[in-house]
């Protein structure tokens, strides 16, 4: 194909991944990298096998989809054939060959051709390779290429070892340009993942120019409405396959080479397994496997490929479909013509070369892998259970994907649920600690309440106290010595001067930090506020700020507290969202706080409670009743005023409620001197 993928032959929907490792597990090439506990394809190390594809329930691993391309080649001008892999026999069982060729037709292509005789061809090149191999050399099969790009990604030292002969996808698009021209396009339809790889391929660059699985083909169909009723039946193009139908099974290459597997002089192994691939190509390349010829796949047959429909069907089931459609299709043959278009078309270059891409990685020393099994409190032997859960398998392997930085050390199930453990008396502790906080705050805010109530009423209470002092005083002055109107006088000073005591001694007993006033921007304490509270988008807030001057004297931390406990109220009071504007508005000598929300309101009977120490109206739970109280007294401290309007009957008009907070710009004489609850 001549198309470039950027993002791979398989790729990962990041949302359905779950953290099982069932692919890391599965892919033979460690092609899968674990960032943030999701599986993700490295696109240069995948060989397509499609493994991860057909372990995934939950279909997070998916592959390239090329229909859409496939349309546009059939929506141009130019012819387009469809080359069909033997597969199809298993595939499309349920529907007959000629109404199967007759869908394609009507589907859009011109041509409808067999891959097995392709097979054909590429089987009597192998027959001859082996009959002329003299010098003793070794090969492996290309027929398969997920093993091509597993030697050429992991085993390059074993490039020289690969048959120089095309696929039988590859050798049947040649044949299909000998007879049709160069300008005919290609569609290449069959059960392996891998081919999308091989299309991609710069060495066969032009050969094939789309690759379809049959889910694909199945989706075409399914969205163009084509099913085999009322089909014109048509037969496939010539030339037609013999035994080369049988490539799709285990073994097939070498029944249609007419090569048998001898168990004794071991000059021809057939391997079919997914699991055991990887350990026949380490084998052949460090010469313990040896063989004239190693025929070898990356799953147990075409049949079972990644690109066939996951229906119910057993590897036997589709071997014996595979087989029922062989012997039909023989009984019936022609074979004089079969061996006449064998013999012509064997004279077409049906070579091949490879490329190096090597993608192996340097290991570590062992000091470094015992660093990193320390981390996951693996420190000998014995600590390597060797579980397989994260999907390596050994907990070694799983220690060198981690240096690779191929995995993560969360993905080792024992580790992580010690973790977790650890974590969970962690926060046992955290919350009897919470627990014990939460206890001592509430009682702190008891007494902070004592506090508010004192603050709130010391300038109410000093200044008559102040006056009745000096006038007992004076009337002290002015009786008698001895008289009962000086006792009296003198017990009226003694109890007032009590009263100041008691109001100071209150005071200093709930107190426990200053006001510490400076200059402040108010309109920056708005801002720093707003961002300790937690405020629902379905809120809107305005903040009209003072341009002129807003700076005023106060303690900022106190400031802010005010500011938070009302916008807080003002959060709960709109559950269904509204609108929060805060306004701050400055006078030579004031600066003011207007804070309007849209919520539900205060009722009249409780406005006069407002700030009312341990009065509330939320749920039990939700609040102590102190926020507003400890505001009261916040801006009582400053010499402040705070007032509250409301509206919680929508009849009246729009419900909600402002408050306005108004502080001194200039901090009063020994005002820092004052103490007053946080």
């Amino acid at each position: 194909m001549t198309r470039t993928v950027k993002e791979g032959t398989i790729f990962t929907i990041p949302e359905r991944c779950r953290k099982c490792y069932t692919c890391v597990r599965t892919c033979p090439a460690k092609a899968i990298k674990v960032i943030d506990g999701q599986a993700k394809v490295i696109n240069d190390r995948c060989i397509g096998c499609g493994n991860c594809v057909r372990v995934c329930s939950r279909k997070a691993k998916q592959v390239l989809d090329s229909t859409a391309y496939c349309r546009i080649l059939l929506a141009r001008e130019e012819p387009v054939a469809a080359i069909i892999a033997p597969s199809a026999a298993a595939e499309f069982h349920e529907i007959d060959r000629k109404q199967f060729v007759g869908m394609l037709l009507k589907l859009g292509f011109d041509r409808v051709n067999e891959v097995a005789f392709g097979a054909d061809l590429v089987a009597k090149k192998y027959r001859e390779l082996l009959h002329n191999q003299t010098n003793g050399k070794s090969y492996i099969a290309t027929t398969c290429p997920a093993i091509i790009n597993m030697v050429e990604h992991y085993h390059p030292n074993l490039l020289d070892s690969l048959a120089p002969i095309v696929s039988p996808m590859v050798a049947t698009a040649r044949v299909v340009r000998d007879i049709c021209g160069p300008a005919i396009k290609i569609v290449f339809i069959g059960p392996c993942t891998a081919k999308k790889c091989e299309g991609f391929d710069p060495n066969l660059e032009g050969e094939v120019n789309c690759v379809l699985t049959f889910v694909e083909l199945r989706q075409m169909l399914a969205e163009s409405n084509i099913t085999p009723d009322k089909i014109e039946e048509v037969d496939f193009a010539p030339p037609w396959g013999g035994t080369g139908s049988l490539f799709p099974v285990g073994g097939g290459l070498l029944q249609a080479a007419g090569i048998t597997e001898d168990l004794i002089s071991d000059d021809v192994i057939a391997i079919n397994d997914r699991l055991h691939f990887v350990e026949a190509l380490k084998s052949f390349e460090d010469g313990t496997l040896k063989t004239r010829l190693l025929e070898i796949l990356a799953c147990e047959g075409c049949i079972m490929g990644a690109g066939m429909t996951f229906d119910a069907a057993s590897q036997f089931s589709r071997r014996h479909r595979v087989g029922r459609y062989t012997r039909k299709r023989l009984d019936k043959m022609d074979m004089q013509r079969w061996k006449d278009d064998i013999e012509k078309y064997s004279k077409l270059d049906l070579t091949r070369s490879y490329r190096n891409r090597d993608q192996r990685q340097e290991n570590p020393d062992d000091e470094v892998i015992k660093m990193i099994m320390a981390e996951m409190g693996k420190f000998s032997r014995e600590d390597e259970l060797n579980c397989g859960a994260c999907g390596y398998e050994s907990c070694r392997e799983h220690a060198l994907a981690i240096f690779h930085n191929l995995a993560e050390s969360e993905m080792c199930l024992p580790y992580t649920i010690g973790e977790l453990e650890k974590a969970i008396g962690e926060l046992e502790h955290s919350n009897k600690k919470l627990s014990s906080i939460q206890e001592a705050l509430m009682h702190a805010e008891r007494l902070a309440s004592m506090g508010q109530l004192a603050a709130g009423i010391a300038h109410e209470i000093n200044n008559p106290l102040g006056v009745i002092l000096m006038y007992a005083h004076l009337m002290q002055d002015a009786c008698k010595e001895g008289t009962r109107e000086r006792e009296d006088a003198s017990v009226i000073a003694s109890q007032a001067d009590r009263c100041k005591k008691i109001v100071a001694g209150l005071l200093n007993f709930a107190r426990e930090n200053k006001v510490m006033k400076m200059p402040t921007d108010m309109n920056k304490l708005v801002e720093d506020a707003l961002k300790l509270v937690q405020i629902p988008y379905t809120i809107n807030i305005a903040i009209k700020r003072c341009d002129e001057n807003p700076v005023a004297e106060v303690d900022g931390d106190q400031v802010i507290q005010v500011l938070t406990n009302i916008v807080s109220n003002a959060v709960a009071a709109m559950e269904n969202g509204g609108s929060l504007e805060i306004s701050v508005i400055g006078t030579p000598d004031k600066i003011r706080y207007a804070i309007k929300d849209t919520g539900k309101g205060i009722p009249k009977e409780n406005m006069n409670r407002v700030f009312e120490p341990f009065f509330t109206t939320k749920q039990l739970g939700k609040g102590t009743g102190l926020g507003l109280a400890v505001t009261y007294g916040i801006v009582k401290m400053h010499s402040g005023d705070i007032r509250v309007e409301s509206n919680a009957d929508p009849a009246q008009g729009q419900t909600g409620t402002t408050f306005t907070v108004t502080f001194p710009r200039h901090a009063t004489r020994d005002s820092n001197s004052q103490k007053f609850i946080s």
